[in-house]
């Protein structure tokens, strides 16, 4: 029996040594699947920051007082080229294709995917071209409307007072001829 009882003990020691480098291996598994991601990552950002520079003569023709751009890269868990405040361009899902967002109060809608970085430059620079347009009537659409909206009111407010005035006038004239018919 102890011979049996030996046996089985020695069966049972090499598993903690297996575990131990099973542990070892999955630990170094772990780090490597990190690494591949990290750089995943990294190889997105590069990616990101060449298109980033094929756009740097598209923005360098944009006026200086045309403030609706915010272009930059961020690193975070997705890296993402930011157009503006509502349109970036994120690495699809294998990493290699470019694709051209923007969140609309609708949802976020493609407005271009290509592996190609010209097509890229090309959609951005309608996109830019658009939202100036937009600015554009904005700006001149903005200072006719503002004095029409803003007197509006004003005129609503003083033709109340006067009516109120007037009515108020023929109020007290009424009640006081009333008075003096009830004296008589």
């Amino acid at each position: 029996m102890s011979d049996a009882h030996n046996t089985g003990t020695e069966a049972r020691e090499p598993a903690p040594t297996r575990l131990r480098d099973a542990l070892r291996k999955a630990r170094i598994e772990a780090a490597d699947r990190t690494g591949v991601v990290v750089e995943l990552r990294d190889a997105e950002v590069a990616r990101l920051e060449i298109l980033n520079e094929a756009l740097d003569p598209l923005f360098g023709q944009i006026p200086e007082q045309v403030d609706l751009f915010d272009r930059g890269v961020s690193q975070g868990e997705t890296p993402r080229l930011w157009i503006d405040v509502v349109a970036h361009v994120v690495m699809g899902r294998d990493k290699r294709i470019y694709r051209f967002v923007q969140d609309t109060r609708f949802g976020r809608i493609v407005l271009a995917e290509s592996h190609d970085v010209p097509v890229i430059v090309d959609a951005v620079t309608d996109y830019v071209a658009r939202r100036m347009i937009e600015r554009e009537h904005a700006m001149v659409a903005t200072p006719m409307v503002e004095p029409v909206v803003e007197q509006q009111p004003r005129r609503r407010g003083f033709g109340t007072f006067v009516l109120g005035f007037v009515v108020g006038v023929l109020a007290l004239f009424a009640l006081a001829l009333f008075a003096s018919l009830k004296n008589l």
